[in-house]
């Protein structure tokens, strides 16, 4: 039987994921002391309040240097993560980090470079990897059920509300950066770190993110050939109208083996909820639906106090392991540099129409 011990917790952000994350953890039974913090002292207090936090503020440095505090998750938008990254790694506390890593290699190989001098555990919340059916697909892929891998595709569209609300946080946050990035480190978990991307192929088109006033590509199509021959396909669409019904990834994501296939319909049409009252999107308010997929809200949902999805199995894998010894998937600082190679070399190789081959870390 493993041992259990609890633990202080300091999360760094009070938006969407930090409040969702900060939650979670202060109805995680191994949680014994939670400090939350913001650059808004406002935010900061207002999810202290909701979650009974012990502490709270709008300094980083307090959140490091707070004895008590023995982890942290890193919520911040994704251009900010290197510093809070940085700092709870050279402190040596394990360190959760909102995907992706980073939008940049000098920063990503930094937090990397960081957390191996330190000896941290860096794992990027990639939480994807936490829903049943990729997990289940993954673990018949690894038993060989399928054969040898051939290659594959995966796809994943949602609305400009989405996409535009990405956007106007950080800029440089592509759909492509931003979300096509969970297909490549899905694929990238299924195939195992001893197989990398090597190229990428792709193009892109665009007119409606232009007409906002962002210089992005509203659909792209991409290639990545791995270190092993296999070929895999990424496609993703963040334009669909806002009264499209789904409020955030639909996603399809098919691997072909030597002797079978795995395929997996991840779209939400499964369930759908009509209402005359207008449903509003928890994360791009600007969308308003009558009719739309119940269940789509990428990072979960909350219902009668509890959350169910990714981002709360992942958050109470994550905290289990560190409280009971439990296994844990999320990907590490390593796998989430090789997955943010391969975006850049995508997002290159629809810039220029070339073939790009992708950097390794």
């Amino acid at each position: 039987m493993s041992s259990h011990r609890s633990i202080g917790l300091g999360v760094v952000g009070s938006g969407r994921m930090g409040t969702h994350r900060a939650r979670l953890a202060a109805a995680h039974p191994g949680v014994e002391y939670l400090r939350v913090m913001d650059i808004s002292l406002e935010a900061a207090e207002r999810l202290a309040k909701t979650t009974e936090a012990d502490a709270f503020g709008d300094d980083l440095a307090a959140v490091i240097d707070d004895p008590r505090v023995d982890a942290v998750i890193v919520s911040l938008p994704e251009d900010t993560h290197v510093d809070a990254v940085v700092a709870a790694c050279a402190s040596g506390r394990p360190v959760m980090v909102e995907k992706p890593l980073a939008l940049e290699m000098a920063g990503g190989s930094k937090m990397v470079a960081e957390a191996t001098a330190a000896g941290v555990d860096l794992r990027v919340a990639y939480s994807a990897r936490f829903l049943q059916k990729y997990f289940v697909g993954r673990d018949h892929v690894h038993r060989g059920q399928i054969g040898q891998v051939v290659g594959g595709w995966a796809r994943v569209y949602s609305t400009r509300a989405q996409g535009l609300a990405i956007l106007r946080r950080s800029v440089h946050a592509t759909p492509v950066m931003d979300v096509l990035t969970y297909l490549v480190d899905l694929v990238g978990w299924y195939v195992g770190e001893d197989v990398v991307p090597v190229e990428a192929l792709a193009r892109g088109h665009g007119v409606v993110f232009r007409e906002h006033g962002f210089d992005v590509d509203d659909v792209t199509s991409a290639t990545l050939t791995y270190s092993d021959g296999s070929v895999f396909g990424f496609d993703v669409c963040y334009m669909l109208p806002m009264g499209f019904p789904t409020t955030g990834q639909s996603i399809r994501f098919e691997v072909f083996g030597s002797e079978g296939a795995l395929l997996i319909d991840d779209d939400h049409r499964e369930q759908i909820l009509y209402t005359e009252q207008g449903h509003q999107n928890a994360y791009a308010g600007e969308q308003e639906v009558n009719l739309y997929f119940l269940g789509s809200q990428s990072a979960g949902e909350w219902a009668d106090g509890r959350m169910f999805g990714r981002v709360a199995e992942e958050t109470r894998t994550w905290l289990d392991y560190l409280t009971a010894g439990t296994p844990c998937h999320l990907s590490t600082g390593k796998e989430a540099l090789v997955t943010l190679a391969a975006t850049l070399a995508i997002e290159e190789a629809s810039r220029t129409g070339e073939a790009v081959s992708v950097e390794r870390p």
